[in-house]
């Protein structure tokens, strides 16, 4: 019989080394319960040193499966206005507060379930550690619950997106809608609205950027 997790990633962090460390070790993880259903742990990607940071809530059936955040039809969006304002993707790390794919089964398939509050806290230790290793000059949040799960459940994206937040987090903190919401709207006029609203956000981070370079 399986032992209770504890819902703190804390127990399975390394004692020490940089991001290939922290991926091995959080392929073991077992700090909340959804790495029971889950295919693997989906850990973020990028390099140390990448002067952008972008976190967004949890896998998809498709980063589940693959092993690699943001490579579904939510990643090509957010590739898409990456490449618009100018922001290399290689240049840019890329993870989610939840490291596992949350899910309910519908027939064969497999559809997202938003974490809960708990799920987010018992897996926030290993984004400290990303965060601590590559040290960001830019961090941008990607929907409500990375920007709730991060920086408290009175947030509101719809509120404060696009422009800098004061937090110690990075010189620059920011957060934006989730791509995945592009892919929601209704039509394809809302969608290329969406579309030009996100990138609009995140060109705020490459003049950031481009300033201080």
């Amino acid at each position: 019989m399986l032992e209770p997790e504890p819902n703190d990633a804390t127990p399975f962090l390394p004692g020490r080394g940089g991001l290939a460390a922290l991926r091995k070790a959080a392929a073991e993880c077992h700090g909340c319960h959804l790495w029971r259903h889950a295919t693997q742990t989906v850990f973020g990607e990028g390099r140390s040193g990448a002067r952008v940071m972008l976190v967004g809530e949890q896998p998809g059936d498709r980063e589940d499966r693959e092993g690699r955040p943001f490579v579904g039809p939510a990643g090509r969006e957010l590739d898409r206005a990456l490449e618009e304002v100018g922001i290399d993707r290689g240049d840019a790390y890329v993870t989610n507060v939840v490291k596992h794919f949350k899910f309910e089964e519908r027939g064969k398939r497999r559809l997202h379930k938003t974490p809960k509050r708990f799920e987010i806290e018992a897996c926030r230790p290993w984004l400290d550690e990303e965060l601590r290793v590559v040290k960001p000059e830019a961090l941008v949040l990607l929907g409500a619950t990375a920007a709730k799960g991060i920086l408290g459940s009175s947030f509101r994206v719809t509120k404060e997106r696009g422009r800098p937040l004061e937090s110690d987090l990075a010189p620059l903190v920011l957060a934006t809608i989730h791509p995945s919401a592009i892919l929601r709207a209704p039509d394809d006029e809302a969608r290329q609205a969406e579309r030009a609203a996100f990138a609009r956000d995140l060109a705020v981070v490459a003049r950031e950027l481009t300033a201080h370079a």
